[in-house]
């Protein structure tokens, strides 16, 4: 014998009306607002009640639980349409998918059909590299992997209580499946409000930040039969569930305030919703969500989610701005389409198929064929992709040397270098040497470029990722004059007297002490202290103390760069969207930084500290381009590719000799 969980099963129409209903508003918010709305939030939700619903049903009925079964019902539901979707992504990318995401849209269709696409973008939303490049057409996968990693999470949950119920027959189900689903929920709200606040970009992708949003369903599966309330009150809750439900993603900015105790509200929304269905009543939300059509709607809600951000990325990537209202409608209109069409014809029937080896056997190899394809896509654009440095020549390509000679180069808008695609890589050699600390860790990582042994002069390269993208120009001349370089570098952090508390401080007082302990041996040391935005027309206190600390209390010299313009756009990508004109104008909508050198404004300046502005190297005619002496400048929104920055090195040449040989 073994004991039942008492739980009533009945089907529950509004869940259908739910479900559409944060389909749409994911869609809608994807499209007109280029906002997050919520409604993955009450997907979770819905998952948790129903999955937590069905294992219950399934144990009572057979007093087992089998992982077999278990998984080949929940394979047979969801992988038609993972497969079916991505397939399409796939065949769209030969003809669509701009080269620059190639790479990352590759790794994504892998971390997608394997379900760690969550993972994944936890990565690449932490990687300082990776911010302001484009979203790939299988991004929203990251929930369909979140919601497959909590399948197994619950499979181990409801094994270890089953386990459990049947040795203590006395011990109440309902209480235990509350004790364990409660327990769950409070451990991950709270984990989810702590990582929220100290590293949000993971938080939003992790599971374990998420579990509290299933369990929730998961307890009100259990104990929304027990709840009841007056007729009117039901209404009135329900009504403002769903008001409260369609309004969450213009009241919250749910991008960076998700998952923390903020996402309460769509979770409070959603259950307020179930709650009122348990009242019958003439003028609850249940008569508008749980009506034929909305029902009928709600069969095709997954694929909406599926389709319709697909369907958006191949429109963007060729199209500019907002979609209008028809083009808007025209894409949600056609993920329905899709989604019939994939319920009706692929869906369906591999459902319908009895457990055992067919359906699998489908599913496999549609899997593999997948995984085959985008292989040979990614091995087709390697073979087919450009390398700067193999075609780099100053004759041909002369960058920055166009200005400095004031060459007569005709800029090529098509022939280069890096290319579009390639610029993403074209980094400093310390992105490949692992050279360049996290903000995450105090560390200091020290590395020497130039000449090792036998140097006649020792620079030392400190501060952020805009001081490490100078790395190049200093190579560019290194060997000639017979000098080291050390790299000493933090990316996403200032280097800065300001940090309080933290690795950003402790690599801060680190590399201060590097300075200091090598004095002896340092004859320069290269850095930026500025902000290039014109909301910072002076250098940040904290950064300006900083080189004063060297410069005074070290008594090193110091040459400080301008931080170059920063425009808050991915520039390469832009360019191979969307064309020359397109990219100049954009960037040229952007508030300049200021024509007074910010360190004019300082109060104090060590006489160490030597401000050099190389702001005129970035522009034609006094306006800014994306390309100079057919070398286009960025690897993004305002970072210097390492192609351009080797041009720069005759530039800097000058100043950082002249200060060598004071």
């Amino acid at each position: 014998m073994y004991q039942k969980i008492e739980l009533e099963r009945k089907f529950r129409p509004e869940i259908e009306g739910l479900r559409i209903v944060a389909a749409l508003l994911v869609a809608v918010y994807h499209i007109w607002f280029g906002r997050i709305s919520g409604g993955v939030d009450v997907f979770f939700v819905i998952s948790g009640f129903l999955i937590t619903t069905s294992i219950i049903s399934r144990y009572n009925k057979t007093g087992e639980f089998r992982f077999l079964p278990y998984i080949t019902n929940l394979l047979k539901r969801l992988l038609p349409s993972v497969i079916t979707v991505v397939f399409s992504v796939i065949v769209l990318s030969i003809f669509l998918l701009p080269r620059s995401i190639i790479e990352k849209t590759f790794n994504e269709i892998i971390a997608s059909l394997l379900y760690y696409q969550n993972w994944q973008l936890a990565l690449s939303s932490t990687d300082y590299l990776d911010r302001e490049q484009m979203k790939t057409p299988l991004e929203h996968f990251w929930a369909m992997s979140i919601q497959g990693q909590f399948y197994l999470i619950w499979f181990l949950v409801f094994t270890l209580l089953f386990f459990i119920l049947k040795r203590k027959a006395t011990w109440s189900g309902i209480k235990l499946t509350n004790i364990f689903l409660g327990t769950l929920f409070a451990a991950s709200l709270t984990y989810s409000i702590y990582l929220t606040e100290v590293n949000q970009p993971w938080a939003y992708f992790d599971v374990s930040t998420r579990v509290w949003e299933f369990s929730l369903g998961g307890l009100l599966a259990v104990n929304l039969s027990r709840i009841s309330l007056p007729a009117i009150l039901g209404d009135i809750i329900g009504w403002l569930g769903l008001a409260g439900l369609l309004m969450t993603g213009l009241v919250f900015d749910v991008s960076t305030m998700f998952p923390g105790y903020i996402a309460l509200w769509p979770m409070l929304c959603a259950v307020a919703i179930l709650v009122s269905g348990n009242m019958e009543t003439k003028h609850g939300v249940k008569s508008f969500l749980g009506n034929t059509w909305m029902m009928k709607a709600g069969g095709l809600a997954f694929g909406l989610y599926l389709w319709h951000w697909v369907l958006l990325s191949f429109y963007q990537y060729h199209n500019e701005g907002t979609p209008t209202l028809f083009i808007g409608l025209g894409i949600i209109i056609l993920s329905f389409t899709l989604s019939w069409l994939m319920t009706r014809f692929i869906e369906t029937p591999i459902r319908s198929m009895d457990i055992g080896i067919k359906p699998l056997g489908i599913l496999a190899v549609a899997l593999a064929a997948n995984l085959i394809i985008a292989f040979a896509l990614y091995t087709s654009y390697e073979a087919t992709s450009p390398n700067p440095e193999e075609n780099f020549n100053f004759e041909e390509y002369p960058g920055a040397l166009a200005i400095k000679e004031k060459l007569r180069v005709a800029t090529s808008r098509e022939n280069y270098l890096p290319s579009a695609a390639e610029a993403k890589t074209d980094l400093a050699d310390s992105y490949e040497d692992e050279a360049n600390q996290s903000k995450m860790r105090s560390e200091l990582i020290t590395r020497e470029y130039g000449v090792l042994e036998g140097y006649d002069h020792t620079l030392v390269l400190a501060g952020s990722s805009h001081a490490a993208h100078w790395l190049g120009a200093l190579q560019q001349f290194a060997e000639e004059e017979n000098i080291r370089i050390i790299n000493m570098t933090q990316l996403g952090s200032r280097f800065s007297a300001s940090h309080q508390e933290g690795p950003q401080k402790e690599w801060n007082d680190n590399a201060l002490e590097f300075l200091k302990s090598n004095k002896e041996e340092i004859d320069l040391v290269v850095a930026t202290a500025d902000i290039g935005l014109a909301d910072f027309p002076k250098p940040p206190e904290g950064m300006v103390e900083q080189l004063n600390r060297i410069g005074d209390d070290i008594g090193l010299p110091v040459m400080v760069i301008r931080d170059n313009q920063r425009f808050g756009f991915n520039i390469p990508e832009h360019l191979e969207q969307y064309g020359y004109e397109s990219t100049k104008e954009k960037m040229l909508s952007v508030e300049p930084i200021s024509e007074t050198a910010p360190w004019e404004l300082v109060d104090y300046k060590s006489p160490n500290v030597y401000p050099v502005d190389y702001t005129e190297y970035f522009k034609v005619e006094g306006e800014y381009e994306p390309i100079i002496g057919n070398v286009l400048i960025y690897y993004d929104g305002g970072h210097i590719n390492n192609t351009y920055a080797t041009t720069m090195g005759p530039v800097i040449k000058e100043d950082v000799m002249e200060l060598l040989n004071q």
